[in-house]
């Protein structure tokens, strides 16, 4: 079988890296599926762009924003089809070379959680039209499907999106509750950047980190798991759990748990969404070891602590483009707390993103979210709300 060809969008990133680390263990392995980076993507570290492509020979890449991945896929799908894109650029910006692909029919390995959050009615519409799958990257919603597809008793994996059956009858995703878990109200709202972005188990990129902080990752990934699995609102659950051991939970009809345990390393999940829903060796042969581990800690999320979760939630209720919103206000509020949009390199306190967040989502109302169109417009009148208060 040949090689499948695989373009990675965000590659210099946390999990473009990791994506690329599994596909050198993958083709090295030589009993596995192998792959050949046909494009790379990236945002600002076109140095490391650069040495991807020449290290992986990769005939195609671009340092871009906005249509720029887009274009990339359909220029190079156009000279030869592409089997798999990696979406992993991190905010707004993945949307558009994400809808590109589906649009394609192309199958996208999704870590890209906002693009779902933002638009979810829309790629998850086209991906039934056009037949493309979206595989989850994230380790919760990874941990979903394989949970899901033990219950579907098959040979082969269930592939998202999809819809719920009568036997499920919740899906619980697990927050390590981030850097501020133990925090009381008053230091949360004064904490720093690097405080905030002290993750205490996973590796990843700075945005996400301070949206672990605040759990409003939790809340987008919750937005994720409705499109991804058709589960509603009322069926989603979330619970703090300081280890990050279990990574997701489906409780059944009859009030049994099915849980996907493991190791906190994001290259388990890139892999299984890479082999389409099944299991081999990866990079790291760590396991988990529960005798050394003792016990599992489980407690609710403190709303009041951490009152984003409930914004999300809130605008998965909503529906139409109120996810778009919520996500523009908070990607342009953390992005002013890390100081990227302050000319003077002054910083937001962390106290002000949910305020801010809060203030967007009320004075915007939220319409359809059929078109392209209707969702940049929220994304622009979220963000331009937001900088008009900092």
């Amino acid at each position: 079988m040949p090689p499948a060809r695989i373009v990675i969008l965000g590659s210099t990133g946390s999990i473009g890296t990791q994506t690329l680390d599994v596909v050198a263990h993958l083709n090295a392995m030589g009993d596995q599926p192998s792959f050949d980076v046909v494009g790379l993507a990236a945002g600002r570290d076109s140095e490391t762009l650069a040495r991807q492509s020449r290290d992986w020979s990769c005939p195609v890449a671009c340092a871009a924003r906005g249509e720029g991945p887009a274009e990339l896929i359909q220029r190079v799908h156009s000279e030869r089809p592409i089997d798999l894109v990696v979406a992993a650029i991190v905010g707004f910006a993945g949307l558009a070379p994400t809808l590109a692909a589906v649009e394609l029919g192309i199958d996208v390995a999704l870590a890209n959680k906002e693009t779902l959050v933002a638009a979810g009615e829309l790629v998850v519409g086209t991906a039934g039209r056009t037949g493309a799958q979206l595989l989850p990257v994230d380790s919760e919603h990874s941990a979903l499907w394989q949970c899901l597809t033990g219950l579907a008793r098959t040979d082969h994996a269930a592939t998202p999106p999809m819809q719920p059956t009568p036997e499920i009858a919740r899906m619980i995703l697990t927050a390590s509750g981030g850097a501020l878990r133990d925090w009381p109200a008053d230091k949360i709202q004064a904490a720093t950047p690097a405080e905030a972005l002290a993750h205490p188990t996973w590796d990843m990129g700075p945005k996400v980190t301070v949206d672990s902080a605040t759990l409003m990752n939790k809340g987008f990934e919750a937005i994720e798991a409705r499109w991804l699995f058709g589960i509603p609102a009322e069926r989603l659950g979330v619970l703090i759990h300081p280890t990050s051991t279990v990574h997701s939970i489906v409780e059944t009809a009859d009030g049994g748990m099915l849980a996907q345990l493991g190791t906190p390393d994001m290259r388990t999940a890139i892999q299984y969404a890479l082999l389409r829903g099944r299991h081999t060796l990866t990079p790291s042969h760590e396991r988990l070891d529960l005798a050394k581990l003792g016990t599992l800690e489980f407690r609710a999320p403190d709303l009041d602590r951490f009152p984003m979760l409930g914004y999300a939630f809130d605008a998965l209720r909503t529906g139409g483009t109120a996810g778009a919103i919520l996500n523009a206000a908070n990607e342009t509020a953390v992005a002013a707390f890390l100081g990227k949009d302050n000319a003077d390199g002054s910083k937001l306190a962390l106290g002000r993103v949910p305020e801010l967040v809060a203030d967007a989502v009320a004075a915007i109302e939220p319409k359809p979210a059929t078109t392209v169109d209707a969702i940049i417009q929220a994304d622009a009148a979220a963000r331009e709300h937001v900088r008009t208060r900092l």
